[in-house]
């Protein structure tokens, strides 16, 4: 520190006032850059976020009604094997297999709409998710094959 301090006072006074405003100014620099930026950047998110997630909390108030009541329409367990509601559910099927505990189904020539109407029903209805699905084209238009298996949801 001595020697910063005789090394300060060998200078002339314009230099020493030079050294000084450069110090200040460093100082000034480290201040914003270094702690007032980040600090006023990590608030700004925390707001941010903050207003989000009530955002968030007021839609889930508003739409809890919405969702319980359709919770009440998840799948129910008929009892009924995989195999004998994806017969009774589909058409356009060439067969249809036991896969474990759930079903492998071939359909031939079926509407690409109809399918995924089917498919969506068979979700919403019975909770069979699908394990593996391929989907070919045929020469008709809107027209597809597909070979799906399912498996049966644990809901």
């Amino acid at each position: 520190m001595n020697k910063l301090k005789a090394w300060y006072s060998s200078l002339e006074a314009r230099e020493q006032r030079m050294v000084g405003i450069g110090a200040a100014v460093l100082c000034a620099i480290i201040l914003f850059g270094g702690i007032l930026l980040p600090l006023e950047s990590a608030v700004s998110t925390a707001v941010k976020t903050k207003e989000q997630r009530r955002g968030d909390l007021a839609w889930m108030r508003v739409n809890a009604p919405e969702i319980q009541a359709g919770s009440a329409s998840l799948a129910a367990d008929t009892g009924e094997a995989p195999v004998v509601l994806v017969d009774r559910m589909g058409s356009a099927l060439r067969g249809t297999q036991p896969s474990g505990s759930g079903v492998r189904v071939q359909l031939g020539a079926a509407p690409f709409d109809t399918l995924v109407t089917w498919l969506a029903a068979l979700d919403e209805r019975y909770g069979f998710a699908i394990e593996s699905i391929s989907v070919d084209r045929t020469a008709l238009p809107g027209m597809v094959n597909a070979n799906i298996t399912f498996a049966q949801a644990k809901r």
